[in-house]
């Protein structure tokens, strides 16, 4: 079965935001940082890191270590399996966040 039209899980809206962003900026110019998008979405530290990490795999970002994360130009690193990791924890939030969603609704519709 697939589910198609609920809400998109909380990094992926993260994600989104920011490839927004990403496209009005130039290659070098920092994002804003962690705490600062936690303070933002309201989200938890490691959904903001999902969302980050989406936009590192799309080669829309680079994570320069403590400096924070920088617009990119668009290669997408092909040897970085960190970054595959990444992802795959990216899509199994993101999958949790919309399992807890459907388990809300069944909880509360009595089912």
């Amino acid at each position: 079965m697939t589910v198609t039209g609920g809400p998109k899980a909380k990094a992926v809206q993260v994600a989104d935001a920011l490839r927004e962003e990403v496209k009005r900026m130039k290659p070098g110019d920092k994002l804003p940082s962690q705490r600062e998008l936690i303070e933002r979405f309201g989200f938890a530290s490691q959904t903001i890191q999902n969302g980050l990490a989406t936009l590192r795999t799309e080669g829309l970002i680079v994570s320069a270590g403590n400096l924070g994360n920088f617009v990119g130009d668009g290669t997408v690193p092909r040897d970085d399996v960190r970054a595959e990791i990444n992802e795959i924890r990216s899509l199994i939030q993101a999958l949790a966040e919309r399992v807890e969603a459907l388990e809300g609704r069944s909880t509360a519709s009595g089912a």
